[in-house]
């Protein structure tokens, strides 16, 4: 070969190698906007087009192809009431997994950080009503929070996230598979197949937002007592209910708990206190309750406070019950109320999980009381 021939070769090649360089260089230098177009977050509103719509305190979106419930929060870091109850019971008075029943009151926050949304629930049991912001701290830094769920946000609009909470749902909240191992009735397992959003109680209202799960739980070796009360002893299928409400606003004050209301109020402990006083804050688990003519004398109240009886609760029970709850308000005229406290059947139309509606609830049991 001529060197005119090798120069041309080579000159060819390396003609080529810039190319194939170039070509690489491109195709790298594109990949960083792909891979951003990938991983964006499809909106609110695209996410939820072929949903059902619960608008209220939260709004939720229902996705009955896939079995999905979304939660949409449009307030990131604002606190909320949260409470963990039974939709439907077992039936068995020893047992006492019973519909109605409440277990856990939770005050809850959800904190986002990066691509997901931590359900927080702050250590408010442990405190210091102080002024100096740096003692309060140190009391918040010794004392664990909890974070009761963690999850993926899966669409965003303006500022508002929407999040997959099916999961959040589908899970025994309420402890039931402890609480049978408890009472000696069998090792119990949630089978999630077996297991969906409740429609038919799952609803949203201006001041709370309620959700109920179908839980289905199985053993192969279930109590006498679960065989006894359930279709079923080897599958027995409860209903847990969740409660999202609202806080009451800054109107509210805490009241110190007397020892003479038969009433659990709540305990917290202030690490502000002096070293010789008491820690323990006792407070009044109560109701708002104004007068509406301020003074001694007895006043009507601005708002009384009314409980409505389950309509599904037997005569002559039912009047019993009326009865029975509207001797309280003897107590309220002797602290200077004039029919401030009230009881009536729940009105037809009105739905007992609203929030705004205080109920007693009747539960039956294969046993009386």
């Amino acid at each position: 070969m001529s060197f005119s021939s090798m120069w041309q070769a080579a000159t060819r090649f390396i003609r080529l190698a810039v190319v194939s360089a170039l070509s690489v260089t491109t195709s790298v230098s594109f990949a960083p906007s792909a891979v951003a177009q990938e991983g964006a977050l499809p909106s609110i509103e695209e996410k939820t087009q072929n949903t059902d719509l619960m608008e209220g305190f939260f709004t939720l979106y229902w996705e009955d192809s896939s079995g999905s419930l979304y939660w949409e929060i449009d307030e990131l870091g604002t606190e909320f009431l949260y409470q963990i109850s039974m939709g439907s019971g077992l039936g068995s008075n020893p047992v006492g997994i019973d519909r109605g029943q409440l277990r856990g009151t939770h005050v809850l926050e959800p904190r986002r950080i990066g691509p997901r949304v931590l359900l927080m629930e702050p250590n408010y049991r442990f405190q210091a009503r102080s002024d100096n912001p740096t003692e309060a701290q140190a009391v918040r830094d010794a004392f664990a929070p909890s974070v009761h769920w963690g999850f993926d946000i899966v669409a965003e609009t303006e500022g508002r996230v929407l999040l997959d909470a099916t999961g959040f749902f589908l899970r025994d909240a309420r402890g039931v598979v402890e609480q049978i191992e408890q009472r000696n009735q069998g090792r119990f397992e949630l089978d999630v197949s077996r297991s969906a959003i409740h429609l038919p109680a799952t609803r949203s209202f201006p001041e709370n937002t309620e959700v109920e799960a179908i839980l289905t739980f199985t053993s192969s070796d279930p109590g006498g007592l679960v065989q006894g009360v359930a279709a079923t002893g080897g599958a027995i299928t409860l209903r847990q209910h969740h409660s999202f409400i609202r806080l009451p606003d800054d109107g509210y004050r805490t009241r110190t708990a007397d020892p003479r209301v038969g009433v659990n109020g709540h305990t917290a402990y202030d690490y502000a206190t002096a070293i010789d006083e008491d820690r323990r804050l006792r407070w009044a688990a109560r109701h708002r309750l104004e007068k509406r003519n301020p003074g001694p004398g007895p006043s009507e109240p601005i708002e009384p406070i009314v409980y409505y009886v389950d309509p599904g609760t037997p005569e002559p029970i039912r009047s019993a019950l009326i009865e029975g709850a509207s001797w309280w308000n003897e107590a309220f005229e002797a602290a200077g109320f004039i029919d401030a406290f009230q009881v009536e059947v729940l009105p037809e139309g009105v739905d007992p999980q609203d929030v705004r509606y205080n109920m007693i609830h009747w539960t039956h049991r294969r046993t009386r009381g």
